[in-house]
């Protein structure tokens, strides 16, 4: 990989750091040096993985938690593995009971929205097939820091505040007393600098550890959470968490000039991202400037992301395959509605047949593209009670439409915004990358692909360029570093414009490349306290 430094960089930016041992980049500094220094103890890479992705839970409980899902792609002796550690609907959960309950629409808080946690037993099997040292070495870092306490980072400090005062004004009832109780003590979350610990929250870690996540599907920990649920009048039953295992899946891929694109398959929408690459591939490509190209980006991911929200669910309930939707032929149908003005995207028709990332490289030249979340922070407002489990809400992304695939129903799995990403080129890995956020991940991962390889934008300079977010019909929110002149010309093509000042609405990313000459290359987000930690 070769790059260009020529580009008007994020205004706080950082440099690209250089290694030839490993490097490890996520949103807190103290988790990215956990992972590297699991390294510098004889872990590879998924060693530092896991302890970077434990050590999160730790120092970025606005984003993620043990109670959440996760995603990874491992690049080791020459081959790329996917796992889904995402859980399905509990299986009491039916459409039909919560339509007649009155609802339109998932909700977004309470226990409705919980789906079985992956996160633990993502860390576990990790361990189990490719990692070097114990389960409980990789997880001490995280566990002693939960016990000890660290100092708040400030964007984290940010988050927890806005969460509080979310939680405040929109959840009421018993069941949401435990995250004030664990979260707010006192009513107060800790600020920047403050020293935040959680001893419950190091002993579930610890649990964890020793049983190899056993407890929290099959033991005491699983227990705790049934009676949890049925005392608080959720769905979530031990059954449900006992019979859950994470699925080693083939990861999906596109040709996009000379490269390969990959991510994990449905029920993620990573697929989104290639669908949108695959678009854009036909359509017209100058400059990063030229606002042509970036009106034929922006269409081509409205597209894509119109067919990922009609056909994207849990695979077993799709329509149509990925295949179908990642065929060239099809992204020609779709390039061909593409013209000089804003168009309102729908579906096409294919032939029929909160989170936080982190990714790792050693010097051994395995890689791991990683993710995990609670989604929109810290996930329903469910959370044990001492245990500092709290619980994901990625059953909001449930229709409650019959007959749609993605409606919700027990044992399926929710359509899934948390993807990892990862780059190679002729068969050979080029490296991780990911950018967490929602509906703008597929977003961020078209716009760093384009980055680097239509631009030759180094690491650090593709994610500092400044970054653009499709909404819904014709609104595009912008960064105040886009250029005013393109902005207006983005509007007279009937693009519907909002510049936007919040540095979360356009994800954080982490990216790592290996070099022509064998070193690696890495930049972190300059929009959190992301930190690229060198072995």
């Amino acid at each position: 990989m070769k790059f260009s430094y020529q580009f008007q960089k994020y205004p706080s930016a950082r440099q690209v750091v250089y290694s030839n041992k490993g490097i490890v980049c996520t949103s807190t500094p103290m988790a990215a040096q956990a992972g590297a220094d699991i390294i510098r103890q004889g872990g590879n890479a998924v060693d530092a993985a896991i302890a970077t992705a434990a050590m999160l839970t730790v120092t970025e409980p606005t984003s993620n938690g043990i109670g959440g899902d996760g995603f990874a792609l491992v690049w080791i002796k020459d081959q790329l593995y996917g796992l889904n550690s995402s859980g399905p609907a509990p299986a009491a959960l039916s459409s039909k009971e919560l339509l007649n309950k009155g609802l339109t629409e998932m909700p977004t808080y309470g226990w409705t929205p919980v789906t079985v946690p992956g996160i633990p037993a993502a860390w576990a099997v990790l361990s189990e097939r490719f990692g070097r040292l114990s389960f409980r070495q990789v997880l001490e870092p995280a566990i002693r820091t939960a016990q000890q306490g660290y100092a708040v980072q400030p964007t984290v400090a940010r988050f927890w505040k806005k969460a509080f005062e979310t939680y405040k004004k929109k959840t009421s009832g018993q069941e949401f007393e435990a995250w004030f109780d664990t979260f707010a003590p006192g009513g107060k979350t800790p600020g920047a600098g403050e020293v935040w610990r959680s001893e419950s929250h190091a002993k579930t870690l610890e649990e964890i550890a020793d049983t190899k996540a056993e407890s929290f599907y099959r033991g005491r920990l699983a227990e705790v959470i049934d009676h949890c649920s049925r005392t608080q009048g959720g769905y979530l039953r031990k059954e449900d968490l006992a019979a859950f295992y994470p699925e080693w899946v083939e990861p999906i891929s596109v040709s996009y000039k000379g490269y390969q694109v990959c991510e994990i398959p449905p029920n993620g929408h990573g697929i989104t991202a290639l669908m949108a690459l695959n678009i854009f591939e036909q359509l017209s490509c100058i400059s990063r400037s030229d606002v042509a190209t970036l009106h034929n980006m922006i269409e081509a991911m409205k597209l894509a992301f119109t067919d990922a929200k009609e056909y994207v669910a849990d695979p077993h309930y799709m329509n149509v395959s990925p295949e179908q939707l990642l065929s060239k032929e099809y992204a020609k149908q779709r390039a061909a509605l593409v013209g000089e003005k804003a168009l309102m995207p729908a579906p096409g028709h294919p032939d029929r047949g909160g989170t936080v990332y982190l990714c790792t490289a050693d010097g051994e030249g395995n890689m791991v593209s990683y993710i995990q979340s609670n989604y929109m922070g810290f996930g329903s407002g469910i959370v044990i009670p001492n245990t500092g489990i709290a619980l994901h809400n990625r059953g909001n992304n449930f229709y409650l439409k019959p007959g749609h695939p993605n409606c919700a129903e027990g044992g399926k799995k929710p359509y899934h915004t948390i993807i990892p990403g990862f780059l190679m080129k002729d068969g050979k890995a080029v490296g991780p990358f990911g950018v967490m956020g929602g509906f703008m991940q597929p977003q961020g991962h078209m716009q760093v692909m384009t980055n680097t390889i239509d631009f030759a934008l180094n690491p650090q300079d593709s994610l500092d360029a400044p970054r653009w977010q499709w909404t819904g019909e014709k609104h595009v929110l912008v960064e105040p570093s886009f250029p005013h002149s393109m902005v207006q010309e983005l509007a007279a093509r009937g693009h519907e414009i909002s510049i936007c000042s919040e540095p979360a609405e356009f994800g954080r990313g982490q990216i790592i490349w290996r070099t022509e000459n064998g070193t690696l290359c890495a930049g972190t987000e300059s929009r959190c306290d992301g930190c690229a930690s060198i072995v």
